[in-house]
């Protein structure tokens, strides 16, 4: 299989996955607002896609939603085939990603860093 194809799919799973955490997926433990998936990686052969999830909150609610996702793997995937017309759709693992909680953790450092050096310019000119 080419790479390009692969590449095609993981886009599609991706915007499809997107509308269905939005407009179709009725679990209460899935919050679509807290729910962001960072990146989708399909295998060579396309019978399986790795789905990134970022999820806003604490830990038990990153948990929750995980343990909500994996209840509601086997409606996602079918639903999903028959979104992108495939015969054989992939199987479906979410895996929890943190790279947005890191990014927002050191712009909150860097923030705090830059409010410091601010102080420590006005002490020093008074």
């Amino acid at each position: 299989m080419s790479s390009r194809r692969q590449e095609r799919l993981a886009e599609e799973i991706k915007r499809g996955l997107s509308a269905l955490f939005f407009e179709g997926l009725k679990d209460p433990g899935i919050d679509p607002r807290a729910v962001s998936i960072t990146r989708v990686d399909v295998s060579r052969d396309l019978s399986y896609a790795r789905v990134h999830v970022s999820v806003l909150g604490d830990e038990k609610k990153c948990r929750d939603t995980m343990a909500a996702l994996e209840r509601a793997r086997g409606f996602i995937r079918s639903v999903l085939a028959g979104e992108l017309n495939l015969r054989h759709a992939p199987e479906i693992v979410f895996q929890m990603d943190k790279s947005i909680e890191h990014g927002v953790r050191i712009a909150a450092i860097l923030n705090e860093l830059k409010a410091q050096e601010k102080r420590e310019d006005s002490d020093e000119s008074e």
